[in-house]
């Protein structure tokens, strides 16, 4: 990508010679456990201080082959978008972010897997995010993430929620997309229609090889579980560049850095039903605590 290609990118050119400070840009779909028969995927954008972009495609990785290859391509600044809780404090049942965030996605026809620490393997004392997070030394806090100009840092995000953001026919009574091929329930045009839909995203930036990258996997005859995995790393990694990039009234942050956050690309036809469960739960939006509805 050419240094003006990398301009449009944002449009945040500061100076002919130096438009861009490095910056990268990582989905991380990591699968929740440590499990060596079904890891998780992660991608990469690496955006140089010349303006050329390195694209890395996404591949199957556990825990620590993500830390090392975050380690091998972090710049600068360095957003990660981890498509898992990094913040779980409730012993059990549900995060209040998850019930504001259930009250879109089971209108949508999808359901949301609660996080809590009695979750064995996933967020209890011995999970393996734990020390991900630790080795990984990122300032967890999306919204200081948006707004810096260095550092690494790391933000949950939900790509459920950003589907009907990034394709607005899914974002409809039970028209939450089907697109996981070790699903009974698994629609293959859903499948095509939330790559091309990433394509979109990509697309939008004037980003020409993973855009191709997602088109080629919207038109896979017989996607597997774990395309699903290189499909939703994409899926964070264009959440990472529109959190950072697109204006913030196009994205959302459920909940807060004591109880645990959600970030996603907002839909506007979800905006009315997030924003009313979390004034009934009294849960913050975008930093802002939210009265208890009837208060």
């Amino acid at each position: 990508m050419s240094p003006a290609d990398a301009t449009a990118l944002g449009g945040r050119a500061s100076d002919a010679e130096n438009p861009w400070a490095s910056e990268s840009f990582i989905g991380f779909d990591s699968a929740w456990t440590d499990n060596p028969r079904a890891p998780g995927a992660i991608a990469a954008l690496v955006v140089a201080s010349d303006g050329t972009a390195t694209f890395h495609p996404p591949r199957l990785s556990r825990f620590a082959e993500a830390l090392a290859f975050i380690d091998e391509v972090a710049t600068g600044y360095t957003l990660i978008a981890l498509d898992q809780p990094t913040i779980v404090r409730n012993a059990a049942g549900m995060r209040p972010a998850e019930r504001v965030a259930a009250a879109a996605i089971s209108w949508l026809g999808g359901g949301v897997q609660p996080a809590s620490r009695s979750k064995t393997g996933m967020f209890c004392d011995a999970a393996p995010i734990w020390p991900f997070l630790a080795a990984l030394g990122a300032a967890d806090d999306p919204m200081a993430a948006r707004a810096a100009s260095n550092g690494r840092h790391v933000m949950e995000v939900f790509p459920a929620l950003a589907i009907p953001a990034f394709d607005a026919g899914c974002a409809a009574r039970k028209a939450a997309a089907k697109y996981n091929p070790a699903n009974p329930r698994f629609r293959p045009d859903d499948w095509r229609r939330v790559a091309r839909a990433a394509a979109a995203q990509f697309d939008r930036w004037q980003l020409a090889e993973p855009a191709c990258w997602c088109r080629d996997a919207a038109a896979l005859l017989r996607p597997r579980k774990a395309d699903q995995d290189r499909l939703d790393a994409m899926l964070c990694l264009a959440i990472a560049l529109h959190w950072r990039l697109a204006p913030s009234a196009e994205s959302i942050m459920i909940g807060d850095l004591d109880d645990g956050y959600i970030v996603a690309p907002l839909a506007p036809a979800l905006r009315d039903r997030l924003t009313a469960a979390a004034a009934l739960r009294g849960v913050a939006i975008d930093g802002r605590p939210a009265a208890v509805s009837g208060r």
